[in-house]
């Protein structure tokens, strides 16, 4: 008997951060080119595989509109970091849930994410994300939010908060369990490109 894959019917959106100076690569991680695809182009494709709404919040549009898919859309970044780089990509969501990306995710896949929005269904109403945990935290970037923790999240950046783990840890926060974490891997120095290339071959 033939089972019929589960399709989602999460409404979803997805934002990519790129707003950051790359100052531990010492020059701009997003143009990475892996595989002769920029590492931001790498991500927007991945997150493609799960919405057709893909939106980049950078402050260097000009850099990038070239190498993005055609139907991503450009967000300016006020570069006051990651969390008010997210607040600002949020208010242009429209979707219960949006995907949050950094731009540096080279070992992120589309069915990744697909096998990851199927458990949203089941997150309890008091959730406000859906995230890894790990060593130092959560991993606020590379998870799923509702579009309602706006409300929250802009008070907290208007009383001066600027650090994501501050932010969630007076969040109501479900654990995304990987089975392998690799895929949270990220390239921040040139040791962790090469380690990557060199494990890739």
């Amino acid at each position: 008997m033939n089972s019929t894959p589960k399709v989602s019917t999460i409404s979803l959106s997805a934002i990519v951060l790129a707003g950051g100076r790359s100052s531990r690569m010492g020059y701009d991680k997003a143009l990475i080119e892996i595989s002769d695809v920029p590492l931001l182009r790498r991500v927007c494709d991945v997150a493609l595989h799960c919405t057709h709404q893909v939106y980049v919040v950078t402050g260097w549009s000009d850099r990038y509109r070239a190498i993005l898919p055609p139907n991503c859309h450009l967000i300016a970044d006020p570069q006051q970091g990651p969390l008010v780089g997210f607040a600002q990509g949020l208010t242009h969501i429209q979707t219960d849930w949006v995907l949050l990306l950094a731009c540096d995710l080279p070992r992120l896949r589309g069915e990744d994410l697909q096998s990851w929005i199927i458990g949203l269904e089941t997150i309890a109403p008091d959730k406000i994300a859906l995230l890894p945990y790990g060593q130092k935290g959560w991993e606020p970037l590379c998870g799923f939010y509702r579009r309602t923790c706006l409300f929250e999240l802009q008070s907290f950046i208007a009383q001066g908060g600027r650090s994501f783990q501050s932010w969630l840890a007076k969040q109501s926060v479900q654990e995304l369990r990987l089975e392998n974490r690799d895929v949270l891997f990220n390239c921040n120095t040139p040791k962790d490109l090469e380690d990557f290339i060199r494990a890739d071959r």
